[in-house]
């Protein structure tokens, strides 16, 4: 009996131990396709392209390693000393939609948007490091385009991340962040409690750090109910920002209908006109 007993337990030891071995197996697993595939993740590629105004003018910048391709959409109703504005998308978005959202919303500005490398029609591979670096070609080439003209950057999303990026490399007259956060390093975190994110990401936006010395006027327009960039995120972002000058939550908007929202697009352009009277003398 003694020597049954021991062969029971010698088994229950044996089968916890496989089982702990094969979750731990299935962990790593999970763990190695999360770092394998943490672009394709995070930037998914683009949605439908949008039927574009007359007079929309197709733009191409050669970067190392890809060719970004964009759109230039004409004011509709010309305004002397309205911005110009670039436009960056959020990561499943398409840039020329989002530039035409952004028309939508002002008539009186000219809009610049790109697709991001690696969404067509633009070519390369996508990573957070090279959309940051082609913001920097982005604004350039607008800035020879448009010379003397002052520009106001909006990031949607994750494009608040690219355009914080920029903010802090290159001059601008204003910032407006929609859905913005701290660190997308900590918005996969909140959302992946069960990964050590810190060790697998590759992929860093740091919009607190880059905005933090900044003087430029920004906006932060945020979801009430947004699951994805929960509040903490877009807070820490808030006390980071050295100059907020428009600061405003949509209740019971989420991260993805808060384009929908009547309040939102009022927001957007109560948030162009404090960043614009905020650079006047």
């Amino acid at each position: 009996m003694a020597g049954e007993e021991g062969l029971r337990r010698l088994r229950s030891r044996r089968f916890w131990l496989t089982t702990f071995l094969v979750a731990l197996l299935v962990y790593a697993a999970f763990a190695a396709l999360a770092f394998a595939f943490q672009a394709r993740l995070i930037f998914p590629g683009t949605s439908a392209a949008p039927v574009l105004p007359a007079g929309t003018r197709p733009l191409e910048i050669r970067a190392p390693g890809a060719d970004l391709r964009g759109v230039l959409i004409p004011a509709a109703e010309p305004a002397q000393g309205a911005p110009l504005i670039l436009s960056f998308a959020g990561n499943a978005t398409n840039g020329a939609a989002a530039a035409l959202y952004v028309h939508d919303l002002y008539p009186t500005a000219d809009v610049i948007g790109f697709h991001y490398r690696g969404y067509r029609p633009s070519s390369g591979k996508t990573d957070a490091a090279s959309l940051c670096a082609d913001s920097l070609l982005i604004h350039d080439f607008a800035a020879h385009r448009f010379p003397g003209r002052p520009m106001v950057a909006i990031g949607f999303s994750i494009g608040s991340g690219v355009a914080s990026y920029l903010a802090s490399h290159r001059p601008l007259a204003g910032l407006i962040l929609v859905t913005p956060f701290d660190s997308l390093e900590k918005v996969a975190a909140d959302r992946m409690k069960w990964l050590p994110v810190r060790w697998l990401f590759r992929n860093p936006m740091i919009s607190a750090e880059w905005l933090r010395g900044t003087t430029l006027p920004v906006a932060v327009i945020a979801g009430g109910s947004d699951d994805l960039v929960r509040p903490a995120r877009t807070d820490a972002l808030r006390r980071a920002i050295p100059h907020l000058v428009y600061d405003r939550t949509i209740a019971g908007a989420d991260h993805n209908d808060i384009y929908d929202k009547a309040a939102f697009r009022h927001a957007m352009r109560e948030a162009l006109a404090a960043v614009t009277a905020a650079r006047k003398p």
